[in-house]
């Protein structure tokens, strides 16, 4: 039987960012929905997740914030009064940083003329201090403190509702994905193009044909694994974040570094091989997935190609390709 929805009103849901944390709390969004099914919601985000936000389902109305500065008293007190003119009964803080915490006094002083709220910002009503939030995945964070309000039952979004279609890229099947990116001001993320032209020519080997995506920046990653493997597929530029998860669904499987589209791509259930540096804990930053596979070493470049390679097998991948059964 589900479980009662709480009496009608405006539900606030707060989640600014990144990228990998905001995949990872569609699921506790989709609860709260369920939740409150005949409630009035929005989400105060920022833009890069209007889509994903939007394409979801889950919201009435998105609002985007700016963020303003503590010097930006105007954009401080623009943003009260729209905080407090939205009526909301309870805000859902999915965030939980000094900036939210900062948003609910901002709402009211008091908790009589303030929502409910639901975090971990001092002051909250529905209040998660637990050590262990922070001990893990951004995701189990989420269920922990959800379940103070009364959510249970929060699953990993696994993105059943993103509509796009990879028919139009013509694949040839099998293909595996290759995400050779990260955030630019992380270059320690990253494991070499030339090792993941050589990680290319093996998977052909095999009988995979390697599909390189990433963003128009990674699009010169993309030449270079070309280079080592010409029958690699460089959709570098040329998909967007729907795209990823159409092709996530079709692929054999996906291997690329510690980045926001790995986390759109392991939800699908399509298996998954995430490299890690020493500068990031899989523990709390990893994918939320069916089939999530970690491989960390201190320094990426000083993992080699053969090293990786001796790490997976055919049978890590959905299919076999022809060579593969051989």
């Amino acid at each position: 039987m589900a479980a009662p929805s709480l009496t009608p009103g405006n539900i606030l849901v707060i989640k600014l960012g990144a990228f990998g944390d905001f995949v990872q709390a569609l699921g506790p969004m989709a609860a709260i929905r369920a939740h409150h099914r005949d409630a009035q919601i929005t989400l105060l985000t920022t833009a890069p997740f209007i889509t994903l936000a939007r394409e979801s389902g889950y919201f009435d109305d998105i609002w985007i914030d700016t963020r303003p500065s503590l010097k930006d008293i105007r954009g401080l007190l623009s943003l009260r009064r729209r905080l407090r003119s939205g009526g909301f009964k309870r805000v859902y803080d999915l965030q939980n940083n000094d900036r939210t915490t900062l948003y609910l006094w901002l709402t009211g002083l008091t908790g009589r003329t303030r929502p409910e709220w639901v975090g971990a910002g001092f002051g909250a009503s529905h209040r998660n201090t637990a050590p262990e939030r922070i001990a893990g995945h951004a995701f189990d964070g989420h269920v922990q403190t959800l379940a103070l309000a009364g959510i249970h039952n929060v699953t990993v979004d696994r993105l059943d509702w993103v509509r796009a279609d990879a028919a139009h890229f013509g694949l040839p099947h099998p293909f595996i994905l290759l995400v050779p990116g990260s955030a630019p001001n992380h270059p320690e993320k990253r494991w070499p193009a030339e090792f993941y032209g050589a990680l290319a020519r093996h998977l052909y080997g095999w009988g995979y044909i390697p599909v390189v995506v990433g963003t128009l920046q990674e699009d010169e990653a993309g030449k270079v694994i070309r280079r080592a493997c010409p029958e690699a597929i460089n959709l570098c530029g040329q998909t967007s974040m729907m795209d990823l998860v159409a092709l996530a669904r079709h692929a054999a499987g996906a291997i690329g570094n510690d980045t926001g589209p790995m986390h759109l791509i392991a939800p699908t259930g399509c298996p998954v091989t995430v490299l890690f540096s020493g500068h990031t804990d899989p523990v709390r930053h990893g994918p939320k997935g069916a089939r999530v596979r970690i491989v960390q070493k201190d320094i990426l470049s000083s993992l080699s190609p053969d090293e990786f390679i001796k790490q997976i097998s055919a049978r890590d991948f959905r299919h076999k390709g022809a060579v593969a059964e051989n």
